[in-house]
């Protein structure tokens, strides 16, 4: 297992911003379509985080077009660009299932103070 976590290690990604569940994010993901690459930015609110190591993803909701999408990234992805936090949310859950089921005004989280010292 050692051998594991030291491989791993140069795989780390620390230029992250501390997030949580329940904060909306953008996430810049390079596509790559044939010779080309392109950055395409998926902005939504984190519902779970999961794993640890060089495993760890976290889980990006949105609606589109009155469809909710969601999408697994891995945390120390290198195909992630940037990314950018919109909300603070303050949530009382590790993670946000129910906002599978809810909607309209159901679906709204309260946005998070932060102080700045």
């Amino acid at each position: 297992m050692d051998i594991l976590q030291q491989v791993g290690r140069d795989q780390f990604r620390t230029d992250f911003p501390e997030y949580r569940v329940g904060d909306t994010v953008k996430v810049h993901y390079k596509i790559k379509e044939g010779g080309k690459e392109r950055i395409q930015v998926f902005q939504g609110i984190v519902i779970q985080k999961r794993g640890a190591g060089v495993s760890k993803t976290f889980t990006v909701r949105k609606v589109s077009n009155g469809v909710g999408v969601e999408r697994i990234f891995p945390q120390h992805s290198p195909n992630i660009d940037k990314l950018e936090i919109v909300r603070f949310g303050r949530v009382r859950r590790a993670k946000l299932f129910y906002l599978r089921h809810a909607k309209g005004k159901a679906s709204r989280i309260k946005e998070r103070r932060r102080f700045t010292a």
